[in-house]
């Protein structure tokens, strides 16, 4: 499947640009046609379920200001010819056919990608130079814009200002975007693009969980499991030397008892899994009205029916010593590695009734009623 590289193969790219250094790709959508225009995003700015944000202001005056939608038709008749971007989260999730776009970049692992944000600026539009600590590919849609990256910076950040903007910003490098071409910036790249004429930019973004993350997401996994690991135990205690220390002895059996709950493989394998399956989760499915029960689902399939996924569900899997174990949204399905691969990388997914044995049946039963999928006729 061709990739938006340019010349550059999936290997190469991983192996000299990811999250090492920034990778320019001219063209690498070539005559690109936006499905969206910034009216369509404006209006969609105005939904309750969008999460979409106004930024006004420049680097040079220092006045940002930023407000939260949803938004007013008013919100931005009301707005001046410059200096101000509309950015609007996970697009792909409310308009279906941005998807494509999100398959394009499938030589990224499902469980490292965020999603679709897409900002249209007028011209000198910006969010300030700042730095990300996530993988992005920053793809010009429509009009040009003008790119600045620096390595070398101070981290201080402006005072008083709702947005992570930094105090001072030498760049290093400049390219300006036009249409179909795409800049890849690895974390912790200084960066400040400024719209030359009134357009869009479409960020293909990462998710990459922080050390806190982990850890927090990892004690509110213990604090729910059914078996919480036991109970830290000192049968060979011997007499305190001084009643208020933890001695050394004591620190060290507490460390071997936490390391061995974590160390647990089919354990930690386990909560990783479930954990990226609801990381930066904005909405969680929601269970439709009516539930199905197996038979029916099997008749839907025997009848040529496709399932769609919900655009808010995530899913990945992993293998296990008894098969494979999907997860969406965090909980976890037995099954075989054919099937969750099948679920995980269709959209639409068709299945073979004849394929399917009860304990798999039963399991696309429970997705289905959790909201994680519906059936739709084939095309």
């Amino acid at each position: 499947m061709a990739t938006p590289l340019g010349n550059l193969s999936p290997d190469l790219f991983l192996e000299e640009y990811w999250q090492k250094k920034p990778c320019l790709v001219r063209q690498a959508f070539a005559k690109f046609k936006p499905l969206l225009s910034g009216d369509d995003l404006a209006g969609l700015a105005c939904e309750e379920m969008a999460e979409s944000r106004l930024i006004s202001g420049s680097f040079e005056a220092a006045d940002w200001e930023i407000r939260h939608g949803p938004f007013f038709e008013a919100d931005f008749s009301s707005l001046p010819e410059e200096n101000w971007t509309l950015l609007v989260q996970d697009v792909e999730k409310h308009y279906a056919p941005l998807q494509a776009l999100m398959q394009q970049f499938n030589f990224i692992p499902d469980w490292r990608l965020d999603d679709l944000m897409i900002s249209y600026a007028a011209r000198g539009g910006s969010v300030g130079p700042h730095v990300d600590q996530y993988d992005v590919f920053l793809l010009q849609a429509e009009g040009r814009r003008c790119w600045q990256i620096s390595r070398q910076f101070e981290p201080d950040l402006l005072d008083d200002c709702a947005l992570n903007v930094l105090r001072s910003f030498t760049p290093e490098q400049e390219w300006v975007l036009e249409p179909g071409d795409m800049l890849y910036l690895p974390p912790n790249i200084a960066h400040h693009g400024v719209a030359l004429d009134p357009g869009m930019t479409w960020s293909i973004g990462s998710r990459a969980p922080s050390a806190a993350d982990l850890l927090q997401g990892l004690g509110e996994w213990f604090a729910f499991a059914d078996d919480d690991g036991g109970r830290f135990s000192d049968p060979e205690l011997k007499p305190a030397l001084r009643a208020g220390e933890i001695d050394q002895d004591a620190l060290q059996n507490l460390r071997k008892f936490m390391l061995k709950q974590i160390s647990d493989a089919g354990n930690l394998d386990t909560f990783l899994a479930s954990f990226m399956s609801r990381f930066r989760l904005a909405h969680e499915p929601v269970s439709p009205p009516e539930t199905i029960n197996s038979g029916a689902v099997r008749t839907a399939l025997a009848n040529g029916e496709v399932l769609l996924r919900n655009p808010w569900t995530r899913l990945n899997w992993i293998e296990t010593g008894m098969g494979a174990c999907l997860f969406a949204a965090g909980q976890a399905y037995d099954c075989v590695s054919w099937f969750a691969q099948a679920l995980c990388e269709n959209n639409p997914v068709r299945l073979e009734p004849d394929k399917l044995d009860q304990a798999l049946l039963e399991t696309l039963t429970a997705l289905i009623n959790k909201g994680h999928f519906l059936f739709a006729p084939a095309d």
